[in-house]
């Protein structure tokens, strides 16, 4: 399928790509390049090395060592970026909370989103979305990307999760912004998850009202609701599954209002298991 001209992302200018070196960052490689190209952006392409040296000395070797390991990976991504005409800058360093590693680079640099794979190694949280990217997203960044392995972002369909929490009318502003700046976008469907029947009314009234918001900007795109009634996660990722959509937009943890759409580890869950890229918004 052709991809997009412009943007699902808007109209950043600096993106960070944190990379494992694993296979399951691929999907974050690619589209961290294709939209480098797209936005005209910047990727600055980070590699944290876990240290727990007690010496600087010592530390400063795991880091090197680590860099060499990831030479050849490193190599394939600049590779990528030259032939796309995409600026990269790699950056390697040794910390012993790489999440909050990550996070710090990327406001140090002034990234406007950071790029993760999915993909996890033991444990109920980490077998869905992965230990770093769990505990990055938990940091708060205004932006993170979850990208899978296999899948390419075409930007066609959002998926827009909400509730009333501050977060989820935060990205409720990125998708208008989106609706308004891709020009390849043709349907943006918001869903407010009910766990009970007498709940329903007032997610009805969420996805309504974001919808007329849609309206008042005078979108080119339908807006489309959902109020599905059960598991919020289950609720986001069957619809996601059904419609095939291209990117699902969510706030962060949310632990305010009726609904509660994103409490607990709801936003991991959905990560872990939907089929397409997810976006994590934090106001």
């Amino acid at each position: 399928m052709e991809r997009f001209s412009t943007s699902l992302l808007g109209e950043a200018k600096t993106l960070l790509l944190a990379t494992d070196g694993s296979g399951f960052s691929e999907g974050a490689v690619q589209e961290a390049i294709f939209f480098g190209q797209a936005c005209r952006a910047q990727v600055i392409v980070l590699h944290v090395v876990g240290v727990q040296a007690e010496s600087i000395s010592a530390a400063n070797f795991a880091v090197r060592q680590g860099q060499q390991e990831l030479a050849p990976h490193l190599d394939h991504i600049r590779a990528m970026a030259r032939d796309s005409g995409v600026v990269v800058e790699v950056v390697v360093v040794g910390s012993s909370k790489p999440e909050k590693t990550i996070v710090e680079q990327a406001r140090l640099r002034q990234a406007d989103v950071i790029l993760m794979g999915r993909h996890g190694k033991s444990g109920r949280l980490s077998l869905l979305v992965g230990k770093m990217t769990a505990k990055v997203i938990a940091q708060g960044f205004p932006r993170v990307l979850v990208a899978p392995k296999d899948f390419i972002i075409t930007g066609s369909h959002i998926l827009l999760a909400v509730n009333d929490s501050v977060n989820s009318r935060q990205a409720v502003q990125d998708a208008l912004s989106l609706g308004r700046t891709c020009a390849t976008l043709q349907r943006i469907t918001v869903l407010s998850a009910a766990k009970r029947a007498d709940q329903q009314p007032q997610a009805q009234a969420m996805v309504e009202e974001v919808c007329a918001q849609a309206r008042r900007a005078e979108l080119p795109m339908p807006c489309v609701t959902l109020t599905p009634i059960g598991d919020p996660a289950h609720c986001i990722v069957d619809a996601a599954h059904e419609l095939g959509v291209d990117m699902i937009l969510v706030g962060g943890r949310g632990r305010s209002g009726v609904v509660k759409l994103l409490q607990g580890h709801v936003t991991e869950k959905v990560i872990g298991q939907a089929p397409c890229a997810v976006l994590v918004v934090t106001a």
